[in-house]
């Protein structure tokens, strides 16, 4: 199964009970290649594939391509083991949100903008409004208690093999360092590992989500321009 971004529970969750349904299955294997996205999506699809892989008794193995940070390392943690390239970028075990402030903008413009709501803290960061430290304060308790759930999942997942608690800064690191913080379990290829684990007559079956034919015409077109540009602002922040 290949997980890159922009991907949600509900579009995967066939495809993933199609991976832990086959027969005489050695293993489970996730391609990875995620800067990272929704984190309740993360956990959601996470806790389906160790829900499957307890309920059939499947190891999962994970392989991580050019990156695997944030949510995309958060899917890598429901494997039991975590391989990538020497060049993968891993880690970024933190949460992040951002913005932009127009409020100045718009009153040199001369234009009144206009905002009715019912709750006071209905219109809470709005981007054309002055910023306000109690909103401010607000957002930075919601994404503290994101990133301990976070951290929870990760020190779930690696349990001893994690070897400082450094990792959790949401900084990010190549996969040799990466290895050395036990963030992965080794450096290396899928066909090589699968060959060295279960034999060169080992059989690799992709499953992966397919559109059906008016699904792909009526795709909207605005919804994958989007998931493009976020994903291409995500990777940027990697030098990718």
């Amino acid at each position: 199964m290949t997980f890159g971004a922009g991907l949600n529970d509900v579009s995967v969750s066939k495809t993933i009970e199609k991976a832990f349904s086959f027969r005489k299955l050695s293993a489970v294997v996730l391609i990875i290649n995620s800067p990272g996205g929704s984190p309740a999506q993360s956990s959601l699809i996470a806790a389906r594939i160790k829900r499957l892989a307890k309920k059939n008794k499947t190891h999962v193995l994970a392989f991580c391509e050019d990156v695997a940070a944030s949510g995309g390392y958060w899917l890598a943690c429901a494997a039991d083991e975590i391989f990538a390239d020497e060049n993968t970028i891993i880690g970024s075990i933190g949460v992040i949100s951002s913005g932009f402030g127009f409020h100045e903008l718009i009153e040199r413009q001369g234009i009144e903008r206009r905002v009715y709501t019912s709750g006071e803290d209905k219109s809470i960061l709005d981007p054309f409004r002055p910023q306000k430290q109690a909103d401010i304060k607000k957002l930075k308790k919601l994404q503290g208690q994101i990133h301990e759930n976070f951290i929870s999942h990760v020190k779930l997942s690696r349990g001893e093999k994690i070897k400082s608690e450094d990792i959790f800064s949401g900084e990010f690191w190549l996969a040799n360092e990466a290895l050395n913080k036990g963030l992965i379990d080794g450096v290396g290829h899928l066909e090589d590992v699968i060959s060295t684990r279960f034999g060169d007559t080992c059989k690799l079956i992709k499953v992966s989500s397919k559109k059906s034919f008016f699904g792909r015409l009526t795709g909207s077109v605005y919804n994958s321009l989007i998931e493009t540009v976020a994903n291409k602002i995500n990777l940027s922040r990697y030098g990718l």
